[in-house]
């Protein structure tokens, strides 16, 4: 399920969500069984995984490109872990950001490794054996965190403050991987990005059981082609919606919206249709840095009239508290190695 359906994200239990409540309950229990067991690998650098409660984006690849340039001002070396969604290549395999395209190992992967050096890997542990040929002394590993196989040293897990974890349920009543409760007691910490109701209910449980809360927020770098336009916005993410409110903050004006699921390659007639209607009514489309790198993967010449026509709005995570982060980075370090 690439769309998430919106009940999923309505508080109180939809008629829907309690018609799929015995499957969720199934559901639920084997991925909790699963997270319990013990990993079956690791490797002699310290691993931190960065994951969410929930199914869809959350701001993991932000978050995790923001992990890595604060790990190398601190003169580690990281190198970054990805299953490459939406990719061709199993891997290991090092992504290169001129060369590789989205088909081959996911348009998150072509981001990370503009941030620092990209494995993807379909297992991870031969990932992370492949990152520490590579030079690694620490390896990020993003999404991952419901998957038991690699021994990781710290969790930290993200969320939205604008929906947190939705209704609360289990797939496919709700957006959650597994079980909030299993999921809880595997984190080290909880980074929650903006603000929102849904997510200060998620920081008081999480702080009752004593996980360190953390604060981000995405912040859009200034675009003046997109600041005070008349817009058509689209985008393949995991929740649309918190594209549009992005530009709107940003001072555009967002006529025409073009939802397609996460991870979506834009077909031809589809891009037709967005730069037709553009040119119609006289907008400026706009996408996500996601979308542009898929885009920029087609060889077809009216791809290649939207990837130059289009305007990309990149985000940046920014901590409220980076210096906390960092400490609780380091402690987790300072204990794998100890150990």
């Amino acid at each position: 399920m690439r769309q998430a359906p919106d009940f999923w994200w309505q508080q109180g239990k939809a008629l829907k969500a309690l018609a799929l409540a015995p499957v969720s309950f199934i559901y639920g229990r084997i991925a909790g069984r699963r997270m319990q067991k013990p990993p079956q690998g690791r490797v002699n650098v310290p691993v931190i995984v960065v994951g969410n409660f929930v199914a869809g984006g959350a701001g993991k690849t932000p978050t995790t490109i923001a992990l890595a340039a604060m790990l190398q001002d601190e003169d580690y070396n990281p190198v970054i872990l990805t299953r490459g969604y939406g990719g061709s290549l199993e891997g290991p395999v090092k992504v290169d950001p001129d060369t590789h395209l989205a088909s081959q190992v996911g348009d998150e992967a072509l981001l990370l490794a503009e941030a620092a050096t990209t494995i993807v890997s379909s297992d991870r542990i031969q990932g992370a054996q492949a990152a520490v040929e590579t030079g690694a002394d620490l390896i990020l590993l993003d999404d991952g965190f419901q998957n038991p196989a690699l021994h990781r040293d710290f969790s930290l897990v993200v969320a939205e403050g604008a929906v947190g974890v939705g209704n609360g349920m289990t797939i496919p009543s709700g957006p959650l991987r597994a079980p909030l409760r299993d999921q809880l007691i595997k984190a080290d910490a909880l980074l929650i990005i903006g603000e929102g109701e849904a997510g200060n209910r998620l920081l008081r449980r999480a702080s009752r059981r004593g996980l360190p809360v953390l604060r981000a927020d995405l912040t859009p770098r200034p675009n003046p082609d997109v600041t005070g336009q008349r817009v058509l916005a689209f985008a393949g993410i995991g929740r649309p919606q918190k594209f549009y409110d992005t530009l709107e903050a940003m001072g555009a004006e967002v006529v025409e919206r073009r939802s397609f699921p996460d991870h979506h390659v834009i077909t031809v007639a589809e891009a037709q249709e967005i730069l037709t209607s553009a040119e119609e009514k006289g907008l400026v489309p706009v996408t996500t840095t996601k979308d542009m790198r898929r885009i920029e993967g087609s060889e077809h010449e009216l791809m290649r009239w939207l990837a130059g026509s289009a305007r990309v709005v990149t985000v940046d995570l920014v901590f409220r508290e980076e210096r906390r982060m960092l400490d609780l980075l380091n402690r987790a370090i300072r204990n794998r190695n100890f150990r």
